[in-house]
């Protein structure tokens, strides 16, 4: 795979039309997939739609190769869901997706982002250390669902 240059990466917004390939590079990237619950399509639709996300997908070629999804509740927010294609890693792409929702968050008003990073997800830690998160191990992280899938 040649190396792509910084100017042919191009970040756009994510749109529903990206769903499949959305779902394509999640599964090469190892991320979970949740089809029957929050990653359903009609459920990242509704996001998409209800004013607070902030979704981007980075192409190569016409070919997605990264995603970040950003969200916030007013107060804080969010990084969600970043990925970068096996083949395209190290290029600084995760990066440039995560500055591009930080700069929207701060735009808003938000002065505080977060993520969640699995514990088995070392290369995200790893990731996000290099861009000047800190870990914060204080906090206990609850959830209820719905159901297990959700």
């Amino acid at each position: 795979m040649s190396r792509p240059d910084k100017q042919e990466i191009k970040l756009r917004r994510f749109r529903i039309g990206d769903y499949d390939a959305l779902i394509n590079l999640w599964e090469k990237s190892g991320l979970p997939y949740k089809p029957k619950g929050r990653d359903r399509r009609d459920k990242i639709e509704r996001e998409l739609k209800s004013g607070n996300a902030i979704f981007y997908v980075a192409e190569y070629n016409g070919r997605i190769i990264g995603s970040v999804f950003g969200t916030h509740d007013g107060r804080k927010g969010w990084i969600n869901r970043l990925a970068v294609h096996p083949e395209y890693r190290n290029r600084g792409i995760g990066r440039k997706l995560v500055s591009r929702v930080e700069e929207d968050l701060y735009e808003m008003g938000i002065d505080i982002i977060a993520c969640l990073v699995e514990g088995w997800n070392h290369d995200s830690i790893q990731a996000f250390r290099a861009m000047g998160y800190s870990e914060f191990e204080d906090v206990v992280y609850f959830t209820k669902r719905k159901y297990p899938d959700a």
